[in-house]
């Protein structure tokens, strides 16, 4: 099972907006000096909207292949197409992912049976951990906690990243983890509270640029040192907060360039963060100490 600060790792890109390999290599590197436990490849801050299917399906493999099995790498490859979500699965485990992220479907709001029916369907077809993530703020579909016990007895699936933030979920999911269903949050600035409650860790964008702090930060909470975990949190709750100033990934790309660790590229129709935003993220990023 994973645990600990899981990066939802940016996917670098040049000017002209085309992935930059020796870059994204650089960067999985860095994550592991710097402690990250696992690395999530092409999440929504890998900007998993804009890659096309074989961009996609490349990032995913470069990241397991340069990771060499330093830490696990959890391919994203949610889709509001079933069919889509499939292929996109088969890919990350024919790349030598070693599991899933799949995002709820988006745009088309399934009913919370449609939902059941199209993780069943991904989870059968392909034999690979999986784990579900729900983020109803952009994709318009929450998937309540009941559909979750149902989905959390397929064997393959394995836990699920929630978003939502609100602590009253938060205990009825983590009532549902076992030896074999984990909770992760995605939401930075609840994680450590999630994970004191019973989670196993998060799916973090602030990761991306404080990832040594995320990692302590996790494993702290995970010994249920709250003053220790606190003590972290607090320095890196600026970060937790400015780094949705505007619409993710666009502020965490920008930090992490500001980091020297990746180009300036962001894809149509992100653009690059607002001059008059970055003097917030940057005060962040010093209360934060990672520049």
């Amino acid at each position: 099972m994973f645990q600990g600060s899981i990066v939802a790792i940016v996917t670098p890109m040049f000017e002209d907006g085309r992935v930059d390999e020796p870059s994204l290599r650089r960067l999985v590197d860095h994550h592991i000096q710097q402690q990250t436990d696992a690395i999530v490849a092409v999440g929504t801050t890998g900007e998993s909207a804009t890659l096309n299917h074989d961009e996609h399906c490349e990032v995913i493999r470069i990241v397991v292949e340069q990771a060499a099995k330093r830490v696990p790498v959890i391919g994203g490859t949610g889709s509001n197409s079933t069919a889509e979500a499939i292929d996109y699965t088969r890919c990350a485990q024919q790349a030598g992912a070693d599991a899933c992220l799949l995002v709820t479907p988006y745009y088309n709001k399934p009913t919370q049976e449609g939902l059941y029916r199209h993780y069943q369907k991904i989870a059968e077809t392909v034999a690979i951990p999986q784990i579900l993530y729900n983020v109803p703020g952009r994709t318009a579909c929450d998937m309540l906690p009941a559909t979750v016990k149902r989905l959390a007895q397929i064997d393959n699936i394995v836990g699920i990243k929630e978003a939502v933030g609100d602590h009253q979920r938060i205990r009825e999911l983590v009532a549902l983890a076992s030896d074999k269903f984990a909770i992760y949050s995605g939401d930075d600035a609840t994680a450590m509270e999630l994970i004191l409650m019973g989670g196993k860790g998060t799916i973090s964008v602030t990761a991306n640029v404080a990832p040594k702090a995320m990692h302590e930060m996790c494993m702290l909470a995970l010994k249920g040192d709250r003053a220790g975990a606190e003590a972290i949190n607090q320095r890196l709750m600026g970060l937790h907060k400015q780094l949705f100033i505007e619409p993710n990934p666009i502020p965490v790309k920008w930090a992490v360039h500001t980091q020297g660790l990746i180009p300036h590229g962001i894809r149509l129709p992100l653009l690059p963060l607002s001059n008059s935003c970055q003097e917030a993220v940057r005060q962040a990023m010093q209360q934060a100490q990672v520049i």
